[in-house]
């Protein structure tokens, strides 16, 4: 497994070893940078929230170990956020993606998208293949560690809850593809 850790103390990164509280991200918010609520729950992004599972063949899935801070904090999921007002999923994930990740999103082909959907607020995974290998960087504070895991060994990861109940049809699907472009 291909990992990036936070930087350590002494080393140079915002998502170094500040206390978790000084770790969010700092500057103006998006208006899309809201908690929704309804019948269903509470969710993040006001317009909706998008993340980008990026699947290498040589190396597994792309997971961000998410920031202590944020919503279920600790757990693994999708770089992936707050839609802004009036942006597409998939152009969310991938600007997501390269925001917290560093995804070059010249080096991935859109395979395919799955929503959730509560009627008030929805997540689009956006799925993903590499074109073009790359080494993950963490970019902002939301990653406490990028890692390239093995299809089999996802579920052995504490996963963020929504992630957790939708991976076992996310990996159904992306066994199902055919090869080739």
């Amino acid at each position: 497994m291909e990992r990036t850790q936070a930087a350590q103390p002494g080393e140079t990164s915002l998502a170094g070893s500040l206390p978790s509280e000084l770790r969010r991200p700092l500057g103006p918010r998006d208006p899309g940078d809201a908690w929704v609520e309804g019948d269903r729950g509470r969710f993040w992004g006001r317009f909706g929230s998008a993340g980008l599972l990026v699947h290498d063949p040589s190396k597994g899935v792309l997971l961000q170990h998410r920031a202590l801070w944020s919503d279920k904090g600790g757990t693994w999921g999708l770089p992936g956020g707050a839609l802004h007002q009036g942006e597409e999923a998939i152009d969310g994930a991938l600007r997501e993606a390269r925001e917290e990740a560093a995804v070059p999103p010249e080096n991935v082909r859109v395979l395919f998208t799955s929503v959730f959907d509560v009627g008030y607020w929805t997540y689009t995974t956006v799925v993903a293949e590499t074109l073009v290998p790359f080494d993950p960087a963490i970019s902002d504070p939301e990653s406490l560690e990028l890692l390239w895991v093995p299809l089999g060994g996802v579920q052995d990861k504490e996963l963020h809850p929504g992630f957790g109940a939708s991976w076992p049809g996310l990996r159904r699907r992306l066994l199902d593809l055919p090869d080739g472009p």
